[in-house]
């Protein structure tokens, strides 16, 4: 099973976008990152699974739109629930273009990124994929599950599964703010408890309505009404 980066050791990144000027930039970014190293770029999905398998980065940035397999599918491939070791990837979207990106979510992906959220943000969201975590800003969160949970729902679209075992009250408010773009340290302020409580809190969310993780709790909470204040 894939681990945590050990500490020192930089972050292996795979590149795949099937624009140069993209990959170039991303590259130039990272690459003067002092704990991030690109190792390989890919230009189309195809190139992008078979050089993650080979190499084993540390986190895949997988844009969407690819030609041969797109980012959805190759997601799938790299850290989709049957896959044995999935790998971390995180999913480089235009918003106003990119209509699947929920697909992307249930296949694994561990975090979200606008392609014009600026470096800082790109480097924020490699760091906390690598370290086991997903980053998933405020702004897409909300704009991105508001949009997914706003859209009519097909007749035969099944209902979000019920959990396992209700949540508790502190566990619904740990929810809430997940889905509210909240980082683990500012929920610990929030409500006033350690960071500890918190990520004990989120493990057992994860546990009670199968997320695979942090992404995937704010979606389940968009979907059940559970992501505004008060709610």
């Amino acid at each position: 099973m894939t681990v945590p980066t050990p500490p020192g050791a930089p972050i292996r990144v795979l590149i795949a976008d099937d624009q140069d000027m993209v990959r170039t930039g991303f590259r130039f970014f990272l690459d003067a990152q002092p704990d991030i190293t690109v190792v390989a770029e890919a230009a189309d999905g195809e190139e992008a699974v078979a050089l993650a398998r080979r190499l084993r980065p540390d986190v895949c940035l997988l844009d969407i739109r690819m030609p041969k397999l797109d980012g959805l599918e190759a997601t799938l491939l790299l850290a989709g629930p049957e896959v044995a070791d999935p790998m971390r990837v995180v999913v480089v979207t235009t918003f106003d273009l990119d209509e699947y990106v929920y697909g992307a979510l249930r296949g694994g992906a561990c975090g979200f990124l606008l392609k014009d959220s600026g470096p800082t943000l790109l480097a924020e969201a490699v760091r906390a994929a690598a370290a086991g975590d997903s980053l998933v800003s405020p702004s897409v969160t909300v704009r991105l599950l508001r949009h997914l949970t706003e859209e009519p729902r097909p007749a035969a679209a099944p209902r979000p599964a019920p959990p396992a075992e209700p949540l508790t009250d502190r566990e619904l408010d740990v929810v809430r703010l997940v889905a509210l773009g909240r980082t683990n340290a500012e929920i610990a302020g929030e409500l006033y408890v350690s960071l500890s409580t918190v990520k004990t809190h989120l493990s057992s969310v994860q546990l009670k309505i199968a997320a695979r993780n942090r992404v995937e709790i704010a979606a389940w909470a968009w979907q059940n009404g559970y992501a505004q204040p008060g709610s």
